[in-house]
């Protein structure tokens, strides 16, 4: 199965991340990729993240550098159970991919039931594309609700493979997902996650469990240029109406 597009990325503007938005790109030439999307977190992380000047600026940045299509999108927070995130409508609109995802700096993690009912606000508020690491062990969910509601909002749950290295316990909910993804026709977006150049484009684990699910690359929205275009403009039309 072939990815074409990284659809989350980090680098330094988000300080925990360690590399340049250049060497992301040599990461991405090194992994053969088209494009990937610079997603840098919400401003309510703590860390010292962008400010949200930073998302209403990326306009400067070429639209492909190197041979390489650069998306600007963000990774968002989301901040409580009534589908609130962290960046206003204004800086988020016009953006290529907006993720949104539970970080325990900025949701406290709750029952399972709090947890779903707040996973699927985001899911229904209009500008939000997909949901980042839903498999979270952190943060338990009704996975069968999740796909349901992300597959009847047209939305994408994120297989990441990030997650299999740093959130212990991601395998076999990403499993899940993936299954139930495939029953109910839901898309799937698969990133990298990377925080390091090096990562950027690396799949392994993802794409295996992405595979053995049976998932075809129709309902994968990153398996090629065009399928991740069609999917970005879009959800693009849909924010702007909203």
């Amino acid at each position: 199965m072939k990815i074409q597009v990284d659809t989350h990325t980090h680098s330094t503007a988000s300080l925990h991340a360690y590399s340049t938005m250049d060497e992301l790109i040599t990461g991405a030439k090194k992994h053969k990729l088209k494009g990937f999307v610079l997603t840098e977190h919400g401003p309510a992380l703590q860390g010292g993240l962008p400010h949200p000047y930073y998302f209403g600026n990326l306009s400067v940045i070429p639209h492909k550098i190197r041979g390489i299509i650069l998306f600007k999108g963000v990774e968002l927070n989301i901040m409580n159970d009534s589908g609130g995130v962290d960046l206003s409508v204004k800086h988020i609109k016009d953006l290529d991919f907006v993720m949104a995802g539970f970080h325990d700096a900025c949701f406290t993690p709750e029952s399972k039931e709090t947890n779903t009912r707040a996973m699927i606000a985001a899911l229904a508020n209009p500008y939000v594309d997909c949901i980042s690491h839903p498999g979270n062990p952190t943060f338990p969910v009704d996975y069968e609700e999740i796909v349901k509601a992300a597959a009847r909002f047209g939305k994408a749950l994120e297989i990441n493979n990030s997650s299999f290295k740093v959130r212990k316990g991601s395998f076999e909910n990403c499993e899940t997902i993936a299954r139930l993804c495939k029953q109910y026709n839901c898309r799937i977006s698969c990133g990298s996650d990377a925080h390091y150049w090096s990562d950027v484009g690396n799949f392994e684990t993802a794409r295996a469990v992405i595979i053995g699910a049976g998932i075809n690359e129709n309902q994968l929205i990153n398996s090629t240029l065009d399928s991740f275009t069609k999917f970005r403009e879009k959800r693009m039309n849909e924010r702007r109406a909203a």
